[in-house]
């Protein structure tokens, strides 16, 4: 298996970087559209356990907008051949000591790369 095929690693970037700006800015169409459409999607939260794409939908349409802006610590974006990736960032949202992680499984599908799980966690400040 190739790992981080240039062209392939660019795209997940891409997807990322909108997946990224779309979270801070509160985008839901976005977010909705960038998670796979599944029951068998999964997103572990900082306080919520989210199983399939109704869940994860209904939660990101009754989240509050406020306190979203975060500063990006550290990404790392790993290629698996053409079609499945991970991308994982440690970040701090502004005004916080804690230091967050983020981790998302993307594949690709015909429609373009898709989250199909994800995780997000705090940890205090050391």
């Amino acid at each position: 298996m190739d790992i981080d095929i240039p062209e392939v690693k660019a795209e997940v970037e891409a997807v990322f970087a909108r997946y990224e700006t779309a979270l801070v800015t509160n985008d839901v169409p976005v977010l909705d559209e960038l998670f796979w459409v599944s029951p068998a999607t999964v997103r572990f939260g900082a306080t919520e356990n989210l199983f399939g794409a109704e869940e994860i939908a209904a939660f990101r349409a009754g989240r509050s907008p406020v306190g979203l802006s975060r500063e990006v610590l550290r990404t790392s974006i790993t290629t698996f051949g053409w079609d499945f990736a991970t991308a994982s960032i440690t970040f701090r949202r502004h005004g916080s000591a804690r230091i967050g992680r983020q981790q998302q499984s993307w594949v690709r599908f015909p429609e373009g790369w898709r989250v199909v799980a994800a995780h997000v966690s705090l940890l205090d400040a050391p």
